[in-house]
Protein backbone atom coordinates (compact mmCIF):
# COMPACT_ATOMS: atom_id res chain seq x y z
CA UNK A 1 0.00 0.00 0.00
CA UNK A 2 1.41 3.23 -0.76
CA UNK A 3 1.98 5.83 1.78
CA UNK A 4 0.42 8.91 1.44
CA UNK A 5 0.21 12.04 3.59
CA UNK A 6 -3.86 13.00 4.32
CA UNK A 7 -4.95 16.35 5.15
CA UNK A 8 -7.54 17.22 7.53
CA UNK A 9 -9.61 19.41 4.65
CA UNK A 10 -9.78 16.41 2.64
CA UNK A 11 -11.11 14.11 5.34
CA UNK A 12 -13.45 16.79 6.34
CA UNK A 13 -14.48 16.90 2.56
CA UNK A 14 -15.62 13.74 2.22
CA UNK A 15 -17.75 13.76 5.38
CA UNK A 16 -21.32 12.44 4.99
CA UNK A 17 -24.42 12.70 7.82
CA UNK A 18 -25.48 9.38 9.33
CA UNK A 19 -29.05 9.42 8.83
CA UNK A 20 -30.86 7.02 10.82
CA UNK A 21 -34.59 6.13 11.32
CA UNK A 22 -35.50 7.37 14.81
CA UNK A 23 -38.71 4.15 14.92
CA UNK A 24 -38.01 0.89 16.30
CA UNK A 25 -40.16 -1.66 16.67
CA UNK A 26 -41.31 -0.42 20.04
CA UNK A 27 -41.82 3.13 19.06
CA UNK A 28 -43.97 1.38 15.82
CA UNK A 29 -45.68 -0.72 17.87
CA UNK A 30 -46.59 2.56 20.42
CA UNK A 31 -47.49 5.24 17.80
CA UNK A 32 -50.13 2.63 16.33
CA UNK A 33 -51.62 1.84 20.19
CA UNK A 34 -51.38 5.98 20.97
CA UNK A 35 -53.20 6.41 17.29
CA UNK A 36 -56.26 4.02 18.63
CA UNK A 37 -56.59 5.84 21.58
CA UNK A 38 -60.25 7.56 21.28
CA UNK A 39 -60.92 10.76 22.02
CA UNK A 40 -62.65 11.68 25.11
CA UNK A 41 -62.99 14.52 27.01
CA UNK A 42 -62.21 12.82 30.30
CA UNK A 43 -60.83 9.76 30.76
CA UNK A 44 -61.07 7.11 34.09
CA UNK A 45 -59.14 4.53 35.39
CA UNK A 46 -60.67 1.59 32.55
CA UNK A 47 -58.99 3.57 29.89
CA UNK A 48 -55.18 3.38 31.70
CA UNK A 49 -56.23 -0.22 32.77
CA UNK A 50 -56.88 -0.65 29.15
CA UNK A 51 -53.54 0.51 28.51
CA UNK A 52 -51.84 -1.59 31.01
CA UNK A 53 -53.77 -4.59 30.03
CA UNK A 54 -52.40 -4.98 26.75
CA UNK A 55 -48.63 -5.21 26.57
CA UNK A 56 -47.91 -3.72 29.51
CA UNK A 57 -44.08 -1.98 29.09
CA UNK A 58 -45.80 -0.19 25.88
CA UNK A 59 -48.69 0.78 28.26
CA UNK A 60 -46.71 1.76 30.76
CA UNK A 61 -44.52 4.11 28.02
CA UNK A 62 -47.45 5.77 26.95
CA UNK A 63 -48.92 6.99 30.08
CA UNK A 64 -45.29 8.11 30.51
CA UNK A 65 -45.69 10.18 27.37
CA UNK A 66 -48.44 11.77 28.23
CA UNK A 67 -47.33 13.03 31.23
CA UNK A 68 -44.14 14.58 29.88
CA UNK A 69 -41.52 12.86 32.00
CA UNK A 70 -38.03 11.04 31.04
CA UNK A 71 -37.70 7.72 32.03
CA UNK A 72 -36.05 8.06 35.52
CA UNK A 73 -38.23 10.89 36.23
CA UNK A 74 -41.43 8.62 35.80
CA UNK A 75 -40.01 5.58 37.85
CA UNK A 76 -38.60 7.57 40.52
CA UNK A 77 -42.18 9.08 40.77
CA UNK A 78 -43.97 5.96 40.37
CA UNK A 79 -41.48 3.87 43.10
CA UNK A 80 -42.01 6.98 45.25
CA UNK A 81 -45.87 6.53 45.14
CA UNK A 82 -45.56 2.89 45.69
CA UNK A 83 -43.30 3.72 49.21
CA UNK A 84 -40.20 2.65 47.68
CA UNK A 85 -41.20 -0.33 46.49
CA UNK A 86 -41.25 -1.77 42.59
CA UNK A 87 -43.94 -0.37 40.14
CA UNK A 88 -43.26 -2.91 37.70
CA UNK A 89 -46.05 -5.63 35.75
CA UNK A 90 -46.27 -7.99 39.29
CA UNK A 91 -46.83 -5.31 40.95
CA UNK A 92 -49.62 -4.09 38.13
CA UNK A 93 -50.88 -7.83 38.18
CA UNK A 94 -51.94 -7.61 42.21
CA UNK A 95 -53.53 -4.86 42.66
CA UNK A 96 -54.65 -3.41 39.62
CA UNK A 97 -56.69 -0.75 40.74
CA UNK A 98 -54.08 0.47 43.14
CA UNK A 99 -51.47 0.88 40.34
CA UNK A 100 -54.11 2.83 38.49
CA UNK A 101 -54.97 5.10 41.35
CA UNK A 102 -51.26 6.07 41.78
CA UNK A 103 -51.03 7.07 38.19
CA UNK A 104 -54.04 9.06 38.33
CA UNK A 105 -52.58 10.92 41.27
CA UNK A 106 -49.67 11.82 39.40
CA UNK A 107 -51.78 13.62 36.90
CA UNK A 108 -52.01 10.77 34.09
CA UNK A 109 -55.66 10.94 33.62
CA UNK A 110 -55.98 15.12 33.24
CA UNK A 111 -53.07 14.41 31.12
CA UNK A 112 -54.58 12.50 28.87
CA UNK A 113 -57.64 14.61 28.57
CA UNK A 114 -55.26 17.80 27.65
CA UNK A 115 -53.23 15.97 24.99
CA UNK A 116 -56.44 14.43 23.21
CA UNK A 117 -58.51 17.78 23.04
CA UNK A 118 -55.89 20.04 22.50
CA UNK A 119 -56.25 21.78 18.96
CA UNK A 120 -53.14 21.28 16.93
CA UNK A 121 -51.27 23.82 15.65
CA UNK A 122 -48.27 23.45 12.94
CA UNK A 123 -45.97 24.79 15.27
CA UNK A 124 -46.83 22.40 17.99
CA UNK A 125 -43.87 19.93 15.98
CA UNK A 126 -41.22 22.18 16.12
CA UNK A 127 -42.10 23.40 19.81
CA UNK A 128 -41.88 19.60 20.84
CA UNK A 129 -38.65 18.84 18.85
CA UNK A 130 -37.09 21.72 21.23
CA UNK A 131 -38.74 20.55 24.46
CA UNK A 132 -36.76 16.92 23.30
CA UNK A 133 -33.71 18.40 22.66
CA UNK A 134 -32.66 21.50 24.16
CA UNK A 135 -35.24 21.96 26.61
CA UNK A 136 -34.27 18.42 28.14
CA UNK A 137 -30.74 19.78 28.83
CA UNK A 138 -32.09 23.27 30.05
CA UNK A 139 -34.38 21.31 32.43
CA UNK A 140 -32.00 19.19 33.74
CA UNK A 141 -29.27 22.28 34.14
CA UNK A 142 -32.25 23.95 36.18
CA UNK A 143 -32.99 21.16 38.82
CA UNK A 144 -29.40 21.18 39.63
CA UNK A 145 -28.78 24.84 40.03
CA UNK A 146 -32.18 25.17 41.38
CA UNK A 147 -30.32 22.94 44.69
CA UNK A 148 -27.33 24.90 44.42
CA UNK A 149 -29.50 28.29 44.76
CA UNK A 150 -31.53 27.17 47.83
CA UNK A 151 -27.99 25.89 49.14
CA UNK A 152 -26.53 29.38 48.40
CA UNK A 153 -29.14 31.36 50.48
CA UNK A 154 -28.20 29.16 53.88
CA UNK A 155 -24.99 29.67 53.10
CA UNK A 156 -25.73 33.85 52.57
CA UNK A 157 -27.45 33.86 55.85
CA UNK A 158 -24.64 32.27 57.76
CA UNK A 159 -21.41 33.97 56.06
CA UNK A 160 -22.79 37.17 54.60
CA UNK A 161 -21.03 37.58 51.79
CA UNK A 162 -17.87 35.54 53.20
CA UNK A 163 -17.27 33.13 50.54
CA UNK A 164 -16.58 31.83 47.26
CA UNK A 165 -18.67 30.67 44.85
CA UNK A 166 -18.42 27.88 42.17
CA UNK A 167 -14.72 28.02 42.05
CA UNK A 168 -11.83 26.23 42.14
CA UNK A 169 -10.57 26.28 45.71
CA UNK A 170 -6.55 25.49 46.79
CA UNK A 171 -6.70 22.60 48.90
CA UNK A 172 -3.29 20.29 50.67
CA UNK A 173 -0.14 20.63 48.79
CA UNK A 174 -1.71 23.22 46.35
CA UNK A 175 -4.18 20.75 45.17
CA UNK A 176 -7.33 22.66 43.37
CA UNK A 177 -10.29 21.05 42.46
CA UNK A 178 -13.92 23.02 41.98
CA UNK A 179 -16.67 23.42 44.49
CA UNK A 180 -19.72 25.26 44.74
CA UNK A 181 -18.90 27.43 47.91
CA UNK A 182 -15.58 27.91 49.65
CA UNK A 183 -15.76 29.39 52.95
CA UNK A 184 -14.41 31.65 53.75
CA UNK A 185 -12.59 31.82 50.55
CA UNK A 186 -11.19 29.76 47.71
CA UNK A 187 -7.79 30.14 48.99
CA UNK A 188 -8.07 29.85 52.14
CA UNK A 189 -11.48 27.38 52.48
CA UNK A 190 -12.03 25.74 55.87
CA UNK A 191 -15.79 24.59 54.57
CA UNK A 192 -16.23 23.02 51.44
CA UNK A 193 -20.38 22.97 50.03
CA UNK A 194 -20.89 21.26 47.07
CA UNK A 195 -24.68 20.94 45.91
CA UNK A 196 -25.53 18.83 43.13
CA UNK A 197 -29.76 18.20 42.47
CA UNK A 198 -30.67 15.74 39.46
CA UNK A 199 -33.51 14.29 37.96
CA UNK A 200 -31.68 13.06 34.97
CA UNK A 201 -30.02 10.83 33.37
CA UNK A 202 -27.34 8.09 35.18
CA UNK A 203 -24.57 9.82 33.67
CA UNK A 204 -24.94 12.94 34.94
CA UNK A 205 -25.76 11.34 38.60
CA UNK A 206 -22.54 9.26 38.53
CA UNK A 207 -20.53 12.54 37.45
CA UNK A 208 -21.34 13.76 40.69
CA UNK A 209 -19.12 11.13 42.68
CA UNK A 210 -16.45 12.32 40.22
CA UNK A 211 -16.89 15.59 41.21
CA UNK A 212 -17.04 14.51 44.89
CA UNK A 213 -13.65 12.01 44.31
CA UNK A 214 -12.13 15.34 43.21
CA UNK A 215 -12.80 17.60 46.34
CA UNK A 216 -11.93 14.65 48.61
CA UNK A 217 -8.56 14.22 46.81
CA UNK A 218 -7.65 17.81 46.57
CA UNK A 219 -8.81 18.65 49.99
CA UNK A 220 -6.49 19.47 53.55
CA UNK A 221 -8.18 16.47 55.94
CA UNK A 222 -9.38 19.37 58.30
CA UNK A 223 -11.58 21.23 55.99
CA UNK A 224 -15.18 19.99 56.48
CA UNK A 225 -16.89 19.30 53.37
CA UNK A 226 -20.70 18.92 53.40
CA UNK A 227 -22.74 17.67 50.51
CA UNK A 228 -26.60 19.05 50.09
CA UNK A 229 -28.34 16.82 47.46
CA UNK A 230 -31.70 16.34 46.31
CA UNK A 231 -33.74 14.69 43.89
CA UNK A 232 -36.69 11.48 43.57
CA UNK A 233 -34.23 10.27 40.55
CA UNK A 234 -31.76 9.17 43.39
CA UNK A 235 -34.14 5.95 44.51
CA UNK A 236 -32.89 5.13 40.52
CA UNK A 237 -29.29 5.03 41.85
CA UNK A 238 -28.90 3.93 45.21
CA UNK A 239 -25.58 2.33 44.21
CA UNK A 240 -24.61 5.93 43.46
CA UNK A 241 -25.80 7.15 47.49
CA UNK A 242 -24.53 4.44 48.43
CA UNK A 243 -20.55 5.32 47.29
CA UNK A 244 -21.41 8.71 48.61
CA UNK A 245 -23.32 7.75 52.33
CA UNK A 246 -20.08 5.41 52.77
CA UNK A 247 -17.58 8.67 52.00
CA UNK A 248 -19.31 10.19 55.03
CA UNK A 249 -18.84 6.82 57.08
CA UNK A 250 -15.32 7.64 56.24
CA UNK A 251 -15.26 10.41 57.59
CA UNK A 252 -14.12 11.93 53.86
CA UNK A 253 -17.60 14.31 53.67
CA UNK A 254 -18.40 15.49 57.17
CA UNK A 255 -22.18 15.47 56.17
CA UNK A 256 -24.64 15.44 53.62
CA UNK A 257 -28.11 17.16 53.52
CA UNK A 258 -31.32 17.17 51.44
CA UNK A 259 -33.53 20.71 51.42
CA UNK A 260 -36.33 18.94 54.07
CA UNK A 261 -32.48 19.44 56.35
CA UNK A 262 -32.32 22.71 55.51
CA UNK A 263 -32.64 23.83 59.20
CA UNK A 264 -29.73 20.92 60.27
CA UNK A 265 -27.88 22.35 57.71
CA UNK A 266 -27.53 25.80 58.79
CA UNK A 267 -27.20 25.03 62.39
CA UNK A 268 -24.16 23.23 61.28
CA UNK A 269 -22.81 25.74 59.57
CA UNK A 270 -23.05 28.12 62.48
CA UNK A 271 -21.53 25.33 64.42
CA UNK A 272 -18.46 25.21 62.00
CA UNK A 273 -18.48 28.57 62.16
CA UNK A 274 -17.86 29.59 65.47
CA UNK A 275 -15.10 26.45 65.43
CA UNK A 276 -13.31 28.08 62.67
CA UNK A 277 -13.53 31.24 64.63
CA UNK A 278 -14.84 32.61 61.02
Amino acid sequence: MRVVAQQLSDILDSLQPLKVDWQDEVARRVIARVEAIPVKRRYAAADVQALLDGKFDDGLLICRLFLALSKDEFNAELRNAFGGSSAGVTCYRTDPNRYVRMLARLGLLRAMARCANRAPKWSDVLVERLRSGRGSAISGQKRGRGVEDFAQVIVEKVFGEKFDKRCAFVGARGNRAKCDFAIPAKANAHILVEAKGYAATGSKMTDVIGDIEKIIAAKRKDTALLFFTDGMTWHQRKNDLRTIVSYQNAGDITRIYTSTMAKQFEADLRQLKSEYGL
